[in-house]
This record gives structure tokens, C-alpha cells and sequence, in this order.
């Protein structure tokens, strides 16, 4: 049948809309490397920046081999766990997807990588990322966007079949692509062990502060920037008016969860600044950059579906629950040099609950119904909207966790017994960039230590 102008016109701008904001996903992959590389030591610098080419080109092969096809190939087959067809891109564009929401998903599906890379940084063997990056983004991260962003999910709140009534709200992914790389780096970092130096004879901590607070700064605001892509983008569709409204549609949807999103984050900034000075004695802009992240981390999954107020007690929490569990993993000698299981895992996790507490069932018939009158879903407790969708958002974060724990633990477990995850104490002290890179990431470096490879191979012998 011949396609109206007017559907064509709509279907091109949301193409557009899809598009850009793919582009904007993509952005944060710099935002991950600057941030990456200011808060490592200058020894390691060019290694972390490696690995962050090496998450998109490595995530990029294996999200288009298996990974979209696992997390999104519905068909006569489909099933509620995982995806059966779509290898390869095989049959798309199709009746469901095409070219430009697979450009969108796979920008999301490389970030995930990147948040496991920072837990083991500085003393990771270059192979092990390989390793790791392929097996996450084609398939442990896939299959977690199969269970909530594929109509036949079993947690998805787009399912015929919805769990509690409701199905788990997380609508740009503080579970499915946070928690997820959180847990995958808690057990990387816990398996590998801290860093030479980081810990005492009496298990106290040794600051190992970044070296380049201006890259810190800098990627972070890219992050924030990307951001405004990874939340609004993903309803994937502008041009959808609600059918109860005749200025209304999408396009308002779009805007106010740009909004929840910039207040969530500053809120978290703003809190962890303040709280981190209570606690130190002094302002640590640092300490604000992972703040403002972790805020943005936790509004993901509500973003669409709460009022601008609630968002800044989604920050507010945020906050406390990253400084809280900073202060935890130096108890338990659990050393993460970007922080990244504290901020994405833990700030993930709360981020679930707090859609499942402040959810507004208007706004959630607006994200997954288009806005259609008659519809009656389940919604926030604190809202007046009962337990079940608290109770699916709860079974997410347990369902995540359980998932990568089995699938990722064996992997760096595995890794670390045939002796190709962790670098020696020799290559470490010395830094990565000499000993496994052939020179620094900077030019000019102390006298003291080896210029190029061959310096530290001659130093060696």
C-alpha cells in the first residue's frame, strides 16, 4: 500500500530524531576516555585510551554478529529469555526494526563495556579486555535487554504478559546497561585484586588520586551532554501525539525528561560537593564529577515517568548512596579506580526502586502507551499506584545482579586462572604504557624512569 506524504514526513523526522540521538550515545564514548584517562595515574594513560577503542571496535563486531539478535530478534520463535533471529543483521530493515534504532542500540550496548573497563584499570592485561568485551556486549548485555526492551521479555513492560500487572519500568537502562556494568566490574576488580600500593600493611588506604583533574571535568560534561541522547532518546519516536491532548505528544515527553534528567544530576552534584567536604574537609571536584554521573545514573530508569520535583530526591539519594558505598569499599579493601561498581551498580539499583516508589501513572501511559485513554497500569508506590510495580523493579535488580554474577564471574574467573587477566607487580609499578604499550601517552616524564620500551626491556634484563 502507497505511504502518505504526511506518514513519510513523520517517519523521516523520527528516523532523524533516532539518529541524533545515537549520535549524542556515541559522543559519551569520548566522555568515557577523557574521564577514563584523567582518573588513572600518568604511567597508565594510553592504556586506558586503548581500551575504550578497543570496548566500541571489539563491541561493535559482536553486538552486530549476536548481540542485536539476542536482545531484540523477535519472531515466530521468540521466547521471553532470549532473541532467535537478526544475526547479523540478517532480514533487517524488518516490520520492527531498522537500520537506525540498531545505530542506536549499539551505541548503548559499547557504553556497557566502558563502565567495566574503568574497575579494572591500571592492571589489566590487554588480552583479558578482549576477552571480556566481546562476551558482555554480544551476549551477557543482549540477553538483560531481551528480559525489558523487547516486546516478549519476561520482565518488559511492553509484554502481552506483564509481570505483577506491571512489568519493570527501566526506560533507558539504570538496570539494563548500568547494573549491569557495575556488577560485571565488581567481580573483574574483586577477582583481579586492588592495585600494588592501595592498600596498606594495615589494609588502610593509599590515595591514588588521577593524574589530570581538567580530563575529569572535561569528560564528564561530555557524559552530561551525551546524556541528553541516552534519556530522552530513547522513547525513539518524536512525532507521537496523545490522543487526549491536542498540544501534547511525545515531543513534550522528550523535554521534560531532559529535564528530570539535568536536575537529577545537578541535585547529586550539588549534595555530593557539600557531603564530601563534611567528610574530608575540603571541595573536591573530583568527587563532584562522579556525583553529578551517579545522579544521572539513577534518574535513567525513571526519567519519563516522574515529575522534575521527584527527580531531585532521586539525586539527593544518589548522592549518599555513592559516598556511602565509597566509604564501604575502603572498609572492605575493595579497590575500583573509577569508582564505576559504586556509581553505576549502586546508583543503578536505587534508581530501580526509585521509579518503582515515584513513577506518575500519567506519565507512564504517556511512555508506554502513547498516551491512550482507558489504560490503567500499575505505578509508583509513593504515587498511590500499589506494590506491583515496586515488586517487578525489585526482581530486575536481583535478576541483573544473579545474571552477571554467574555469566561474568566464571569469565574473569576463568581469565585469572590461565594467567591472562591480571599484569605482574614488575609491569604494574612500572606502568602499563611502558611495559605493554612501547612509551607514555605524554612526552615528557620524570628522569628517573624508562622513555620507551626499549629502556624498560633493557632496564628488565
Amino acid at each position: 500500500m502507497e505511504v502518505s506524504w504526511e506518514q513519510s514526513v513523520t517517519d523521516s523526522i523520527n528516523t532523524i530524531y533516532l539518529l541524533f540521538s545515537a549520535y549524542l550515545v556515541f559522543v559519551m564514548q569520548i566522555g568515557f576516555a577523557m574521564l577514563c584517562a584523567g582518573s588513572v595515574r600518568a604511567k597508565n594513560a594510553m592504556n586506558i585510551m586503548l581500551t575504550n577503542v578497543v570496548d566500541a571496535v571489539v563491541g561493535s563486531i559482536s553486538y552486530y554478529l549476536f548481540g542485536f539478535a539476542f536482545a531484540f530478534g523477535d519472531g515466530s520463535n521468540s521466547n521471553p529469555f532470549i532473541g532467535t533471529n537478526f544475526f547479523a543483521l540478517y532480514n533487517i530493515p524488518s516490520t520492527s526494526y531498522d537500520y537506525s534504532f540498531f545505530l542506536y542500540q549499539w551505541a548503548f550496548a559499547i557504553a556497557v563495556a566502558g563502565i567495566t573497563s574503568g574497575s579494572i584499570a591500571e592492571r589489566t592485561q590487554f588480552t583479558a579486555y578482549l576477552f571480556f568485551s566481546f562476551f558482555l556486549t554480544g551476549f551477557v548485555y543482549p540477553i538483560v535487554v531481551h528480559w525489558v526492551w523487547s516486546s516478549s521479555g519476561w520482565l518488559s513492560p511492553s509484554s502481552s504478559g506483564l509481570l505483577f500487572g506491571s512489568g519493570a519500568i527501566d526506560f533507558a537502562g539504570s538496570g539494563v546497561v548500568h547494573l549491569v556494568g557495575g556488577i560485571a566490574g565488581l567481580w573483574g576488580s574483586f577477582i583481579e585484586g586492588p592495585r600494588v600500593g592501595r592498600f596498606d600493611a594495615f589494609g588502610n588506604p593509599v590515595p591514588m588520586r588521577g593524574h589530570n583533574a581538567t580530563l575529569v571535568v572535561l569528560g564528564t560534561f561530555l557524559l552530561w551532554f551525551g546524556w541528553f541522547g541516552f534519556n530522552p532518546g530513547s522513547f525513539d519516536k518524536i512525532l507521537v501525539a496523545y490522543p487526549d491532548s491536542t498540544s501534547q505528544g511525545n515531543w513534550t515527553a522528550v523535554g521534560r525528561t531532559a529535564v528530570t534528567t539535568t536536575l537529577a544530576g545537578s541535585t547529586a552534584g550539588i549534595v555530593t560537593l557539600f557531603g564530601r567536604r563534611i567528610l574530608v574537609g575540603h571541595w573536591d571536584a573530583l568527587d563532584v564529577c562522579n556525583g553529578l554521573l551517579g545522579g544521572f545514573v539513577a534518574i535513567t530508569s525513571g526519567c519519563s515517568v516522574v515529575e522534575p520535583w521527584a527527580a531531585i530526591v532521586c539525586g539527593f539519594f544518589a548522592a549518599w548512596v555513592l559516598i556511602g558505598l565509597n566509604i564501604l569499599a575502603l572498609k572492605l579493601q575493595f579497590d575500583d579506580p573509577l569508582e564505576a561498581t559504586q556509581l553505576h551498580g549502586g546508583c543503578g539499583a536505587w534508581g530501580l526502586i526509585f521509579t518503582g516508589l515515584f513513577a506518575k501513572e500519567e506519565f507512564v501511559i504517556q511512555a508506554y502507551n502513547s498516551g491512550e485513554t482507558g489504560v490503567v497500569r500499575p505505578y509508583g508506590l509513593l504515587m498511590g499506584g500499589g506494590w506491583g510495580l515496586l515488586g517487578a523493579q525489585v526482581v530486575e535488580v536481583l535478576m541483573i545482579v544473579g545474571w552477571v554474577s554467574v555469566t561474568m564471574g566464571p569469565l574473569f574467573y576463568g581469565l585469572h586462572k590461565l594467567g591472562i587477566l591480571r599484569i605482574s607487580s614488575d609491569e604494574e609499578i612500572a606502568g602499563l604504557d611502558i611495559s605493554r604499550h612501547g612509551g607514555y601517552a605524554y612526552a615528557h616524564q620524570e628522569e628517573d624512569r624508562p622513555h620507551f620500551y626499549a629502556d624498560y626491556v633493557r632496564m628488565q634484563n
